[in-house]
């Protein structure tokens, strides 16, 4: 049998497996054994770890009364699992630095790809990816969520209408609270050699954005960037750092609030403490411990095809979580802001006679989102646009119906670089291929070369994309 007989099914009902079976993959399970199970049938679960694959399939059948539990593979299995559950469609959800091994295989096998963000973590790598769909023509898509959130697409509505004219600089800052900033530095994503660091695993989101807003490709990048908040040398400077590793069964955790305490939340407990026997992974490292290796505030300068320009900024340690946007046009303006909260505290609840630390909290849930025009010589005039249900905006439940909701994969165009450019079926260019996850990972792949070398650097002699 060839390789590209491993992966067959009937053309209009597919065989789906998910690959790295950690919190996110979630979205993907459900939705494949629920909304989309008339379409698409979930086949196979596969991952390092065999008690996180037996919890997903506990909620399934929680979720699903009666539906069998999907077969379940060890990570060496991979190849089998294609062959024997004659899987056609592979998500891709495992620590982003193997990402490329599952694509490239899948591909091989004759199967269609679905890769959570970032599709890799450097160079090579994306290479490798960019060559397998090319030799293979195998479909890759890259979940780019954010382009489905319906105020992101009544910006690009704007832009592409020519609102504001020609676009000549884009304003960018991303904040991170410290909850959700603080997170990336107790998990695998503090080591840049499993996530590529926050430039790539978080802002390749925003990168990619940006080219789709634009209808452009980073040309030429300059960025500074370092650890200011975060890490054992900034901890102690500040007096905010605890003896202990990990914060389960540490006393020095009680009363700190940057530590996760996973047996407070049944879905951490499940996924990760109770999982931890079999891979020894500690999902609750101590912010201010040794080990990180990525930084927690950048700033970018990017110049792009069309002539314009981006000033991007991430901070992990903000008080508030959401983001700024303007863009700079010939005819006038656009902004756009998003709260997503609008303050954090720490997270005291009584433990008995006692007050115990349990982390950080979000201080209050209500945010909001306001997107104004400022054309020349008019006043400002407001934007409404209604949020849908659902994680970023309703932007996953989106994403979900365009990547499930039809048998031939809603849209992806096999890599060919063109998902920018409207079509009856998606009108926004919403769906992000190959060509797409490597311009959006090559912003940031370059800003890590320019944080090391202090210099400009040129993105084709990264990556050619």
């Amino acid at each position: 049998m060839s390789q590209q007989d491993l992966c067959t099914a009937s053309p209009r009902h597919r065989r789906a497996a998910v690959v790295g079976l950690g919190a996110r993959a979630q979205l993907f399970t459900e939705a494949l054994a629920g909304a989309y199970s008339d379409r698409i049938e979930l086949v196979g679960f596969c991952d390092v770890n065999a008690h996180r694959m037996a919890v997903h399939n506990d909620w399934l059948a929680a979720a699903h009364p009666g539906r069998a539990p999907v077969p379940a593979y060890a990570a060496e299995d991979f190849d089998e699992m294609l062959r024997r559950e004659r899987v056609d469609r592979v998500v891709v959800c495992t620590v982003d630095r193997t990402h490329d091994d599952y694509i490239v295989r899948a591909l091989e096998a004759g199967c269609d790809v679905v890769t959570e963000k970032p599709m890799t973590i450097d160079a090579d790598r994306a290479r490798r990816i960019l060559q397998a769909q090319r030799r293979t023509g195998g479909d890759v898509r890259v979940a780019f969520n954010y382009r489905y959130n319906p105020v992101h697409a009544a910006v690009r509505e704007l832009i592409a209408s020519g609102e504001i004219g020609e676009i000549g600089s884009v304003h960018f800052e991303w904040l991170l609270d410290l909850r959700h900033g603080a997170d990336y530095f107790r998990r695998w994503h503090r080591e840049k050699a499993n996530s590529g660091g926050l430039m790539v695993h978080k802002s390749t989101h925003h990168f990619d954005l940006v080219n789709w807003w634009l209808g452009s490709r980073p040309e030429t990048v300059y960025a500074q960037g370092g650890l200011f908040f975060y890490g054992d040398e900034a901890g102690r400077r500040r007096g905010l750092a605890r003896d202990y590793d990990r914060a389960h069964g540490s006393a020095a955790a009680k009363n700190d609030p940057f530590a996760v305490h996973l047996a407070d939340s049944s879905v951490l407990s499940s996924l990760y403490l109770d999982a931890e026997h079999e891979d020894g992974y500690h999902r609750d490292q101590n912010v201010f411990g040794p080990g990180v290796t990525i930084e927690d505030d950048m700033a970018v300068l990017v110049r792009y095809a069309s002539g314009a320009t981006l000033t991007y900024h991430l901070t992990a340690y903000a008080p508030w979580e959401g983001y700024r946007i303007a863009f700079n046009g010939s005819e006038g303006r656009i902004e756009l802001l998003v709260e997503e909260s609008t303050w954090t505290r720490p997270d005291v609840r009584s433990d008995g006679a006692s007050a115990v630390m349990h982390g950080t909290a979000v201080g209050d849930e209500a945010g909001r989102t306001e997107l104004l025009v400022r054309r020349f010589w008019e006043p400002p005039r407001e934007v409404k646009v209604p949020t849908g249900e659902g994680g970023h905006g309703g932007g996953d439940v989106r994403m979900l119906a365009d990547l499930f909701g039809g048998v031939d994969g809603g849209g992806g165009n096999g890599g060919g670089g063109d998902s920018d450019r409207p079509s009856a079926h998606d009108p926004l260019g919403r769906a992000a291929d190959a060509v797409d996850g490597a311009r959006s990972l090559v912003t940031g792949l370059a800003a890590n070369r320019s944080f090391e070398t202090g210099m400009p650097v040129r993105v084709r002699e990264l990556l050619d994309v």
